[in-house]
């Protein structure tokens, strides 16, 4: 699951909160916290999204390629 750890750093790198991170994806603050912790798999179209927001390439997000696009 390297996607929790990638969602976590990356949401930390860009300064932005759970909160401010789950308005973006429509999802509540306590669903995106489960996210981060690996509690709950993340649906495709979160992930989808977050790529997006942050502009980074699915491939990244899911660790099967360390550069970043």
């Amino acid at each position: 699951m390297n996607y929790v750890k990638r969602i976590r750093d990356l949401r930390e790198d860009n300064d932005k909160t759970q909160q401010e991170i789950a308005e973006v994806l429509g999802t509540s603050q306590s669903m995106y916290a489960r996210y981060e912790r690996g509690a709950n798999e993340m649906p495709i179209r979160h992930l989808i999204t977050l790529c997006r927001y942050y502009g980074v390439s699915s491939d990244y997000m899911l660790g099967l390629k360390d550069n970043i696009k």
